[in-house]
């Protein structure tokens, strides 16, 4: 097994499972560079997830970025207004995902967000989501993509807004807008829900001790009856054997 082939391996375990599988590899393999490898967080984990288990959707939201970088860099503010929807739906399947995945374990949605925002406008960042080894969140802070490319001439004289290209950039905040209510209206179920399954887990495990001392009790009982039946058993055929012998003569 090579260090890629190691580091894959390590990735798609579940952060519990990642410290001790990774000092196992590197006493097997001798290579030590494998234990600089940093433990994922659950965001980075539930990321990696999603790029093993849903190509599509990864795929679609990285091809998104790379349309829109290159729209940027080619300033055709066109491409970059008609890529703003996809954008969003692209994010929005992703989160789903991960959010999924982590199952109630995320600490930071706004972290998601801003991982996912950096895989879409950063080439190294997109590079990082697309190896499935993530170990923590990401983040952007040069210029993001907009619709309003960047242009020699517009740095000379102030171009007229475009009515068009005003209209899509509403449209695109009114989206994002719609999807962090959609996302913040769930934080706090989500919390219920996860603090309410934590309280369920501590009842169980309080319960499980309960049980495990009542079996305990009644397993010492059990071999305390058991032995005193056994010693009065053996009383009582003593005595008859008495008795038959004080009537008989034998």
């Amino acid at each position: 097994m090579n260090r890629e082939e190691a580091a894959d391996q390590l990735y798609a375990l579940p952060p519990a499972e990642f410290t001790a599988a990774r000092n196992r590899l590197v006493k097997e393999t001798g290579d030590k560079e494998l234990g600089k490898l940093r433990k994922p967080t659950v965001l980075a984990w539930a990321v990696n997830q999603v790029v093993r288990s849903h190509p599509a959707e990864i795929g679609e939201l990285l091809a998104v970025g790379e349309e829109m970088r290159a729209a940027w860099a080619s300033g055709d503010g066109d491409a970059l207004a008609a890529l703003g929807p996809r954008r969003s739906a692209a994010v929005a399947a992703v989160s789903r995902l991960v959010l999924k995945i982590a199952s109630g374990r995320l600490t930071s949605p706004a972290e998601l967000e801003q991982t996912l925002d950096a895989a879409v406008v950063d080439a190294d960042a997109a590079a990082q989501v697309r190896s499935g080894r993530l170990a923590g969140a990401l983040s952007y802070s040069g210029f993001v993509p907009t619709a309003v490319p960047p242009s020699s001439s517009a740095r000379r004289k102030p171009a007229a807004p475009d009515p068009s290209v005003r209209a899509a950039a509403e449209a695109a905040v009114a989206a994002a807008g719609e999807r962090h209510a959609e996302w913040a209206g769930q934080l706090g179920p989500a919390i219920a829900e996860r603090d309410a399954a934590l309280d369920g887990v501590a009842e169980a495990e309080s319960a499980l001790t309960e049980a495990r001392r009542r079996a305990t009790a009644a397993g010492q009982r059990y071999d305390v009856v058991r032995k005193e039946e056994a010693k009065a058993r053996q009383a009582l055929a003593d005595a008859e054997g008495a008795l038959r012998r004080a009537t008989t003569g034998r």
